[in-house]
């Protein structure tokens, strides 16, 4: 994985400045928000559902190395791959190797989190390859060089502006005059655009949402038709996944496309659920020569038996990102990883050491929305904890940490002092607030108020209100 995570704090702090990123992050608390809660809504049995999409991934997990197997076998079978890949260098070399062998020229992409994980456009360009991203999102943080700031809205941090300027810097050949003032005709300059990429293209690669044992087959969960076009048109179709991506059955898959679509856009379904399995076989009017799936492990299977295993279980929503306080302020590029938001705090770490992600579990305010969204009801804030557990005991500590966290465990030990101690700091902090009722400055607290008024305390502890509501 090629990114940068120990510079969060600069990162959001330019973020929280820059209008127009505020701007478009706005579209995250209107648009997914509002419709996850609509869909959730409209379906009684949603929360069993979760339970029963859990249970599944718990499953599996445990006798992943069985359903992977299984679902090999059941490649093999329906005549395409399977290509193992312990390491992100293994995954670039097979792809490459499959590209070479077909003589490509021109390589097309579906949206895929593991083809960014790996790096693997930048490899491929290197070895004198074109690569064209078909997914809208991922065509236009392509041609701004940037990466994805979302794991299923790629672009959510640009707005139609910076999209029309760049289509007139990146399309030159079309007529300057041409209008470009609203989304329709957006879409519409790189659908014609895209096009000729999908013509032309040797080899078409995917991600995929689920690998399901029982059939082989690979599914990928999309709103536009570009996956389509870039698994059946190209004569070599190259699926990219993860190994925790297995499912046992047909049933199975549906259950999780069931939450997966409401948590992620608020739909029912997708617009685009799609099932390929092996290549074009005799009488089939489309689809490609060759069906390859490279399974990439970069660490995973170390994960499993551990405290980290439940990450294992995420379907790559995106509902803790957009449920997110600091990932609503600040986007997904601050985090300085392909996975961003709560989700990437704790894959990142897994993936990169927590030496390198440092800083990525303290992303967070610990509220519990992601944990209460999430369709696999995944303990997030429990290993963001964890994190932060092992961070600290790895580092040396700060001047005075430890003496003071021996006084506060002193106190938390001792309700009769620890009420005392407190109480008598509510009654300062309050003196403090004044009639203001909030503290522009406070001794060891500067990083506070150097940017907000701390509020003063108002009234009684809640402590204080119970005991005097026993004593009426």
């Amino acid at each position: 994985m090629h990114a940068d995570t120990r510079h969060f704090r600069q990162a959001a702090g330019k973020a929280l400045i820059d209008g127009q990123l505020q701007k478009a992050l706005g579209n995250v608390k209107r648009g997914f928000i509002a419709k996850r809660a609509k869909a959730r809504d409209a379906l009684p049995e949603f929360d069993r559902l979760r339970d029963e999409a859990r249970d599944i991934k718990i499953h599996t997990l445990a006798h992943l190395d069985l359903y992977l197997s299984r679902f090999e076998d059941k490649v093999k079978a329906a005549g395409g791959q399977v290509h193992w890949a312990e390491t992100e260098a293994e995954a670039r070399e097979a792809v490459l190797e499959i590209c070479r062998a077909a003589g490509a020229k021109t390589v097309t992409k579906g949206k895929s989190m593991i083809t960014e994980e790996i790096g693997l456009n930048a490899f491929l360009e290197q070895s004198e390859l074109k690569v064209v991203e078909t997914d809208l999102g991922e065509y236009l943080v392509q041609i701004r060089g940037e990466t994805p700031s979302h794991i299923i809205a790629p672009a959510v941090h640009l707005n139609k502006e910076q999209i029309e300027h760049d289509f007139r810097e990146r399309h030159k050949d079309l007529p300057p005059e041409r209008q470009l003032s609203d989304p329709v005709q957006l879409v519409a300059e790189a659908r014609q655009v895209l096009r000729q990429a999908f013509i032309s293209a040797d080899v078409g690669i995917t991600g995929a949402n689920f690998l399901i044992a029982e059939t082989g087959q690979t599914v990928i969960v999309t709103n536009e038709g570009n996956g389509d076009l870039t698994q059946t048109l190209p004569k070599v179709h190259i699926v990219m996944a993860s190994i925790e991506k297995a499912v046992p059955t047909l049933e199975d898959a549906s259950t999780l496309i069931r939450v997966l679509a409401r948590s992620a856009t608020g739909q029912e379904i997708s617009t685009y659920t799609t099932f390929s399995a092996g290549p074009r076989r005799e009488g089939d009017p489309d689809g490609p020569q060759e069906f390859h799936v490279v399974l990439l492990d970069n660490g995973r299977s170390s994960v499993l038996g551990g405290p980290f295993q439940d990450m294992l279980r995420c379907i790559r929503c995106g509902a803790c990102l957009n449920h997110c306080p600091i990932y609503q302020h600040v986007g997904g590029h601050a985090y300085g990883s392909v996975y961003p938001g709560p989700m990437g705090s704790v894959l990142t770490p897994l993936l990169q050491g927590v030496q390198e992600a440092a800083h990525l579990p303290y992303a967070c305010t610990l509220c519990g929305r992601c944990e209460a969204v999430c369709p696999e009801r995944i303990a997030l804030p429990d290993m963001l904890r964890r994190w932060r557990a092992r961070d600290f005991a790895a580092k040396p500590p700060l001047a005075g940490a430890k003496p003071a966290l021996k006084l506060w465990a002193a106190l938390a030990a001792c309700p009769r002092a620890y009420q005392l101690v407190t109480g008598a700091a509510i009654r300062l902090l309050a003196l403090l607030g004044g009639r203001k009722g909030r503290i522009g400055r406070l001794p060891l607290m500067g990083a506070w108020t150097k940017h907000r008024d701390l509020p003063a305390p108002q009234g009684q502890s809640f402590l204080a209100q119970w005991k005097a509501g026993r004593r009426k």
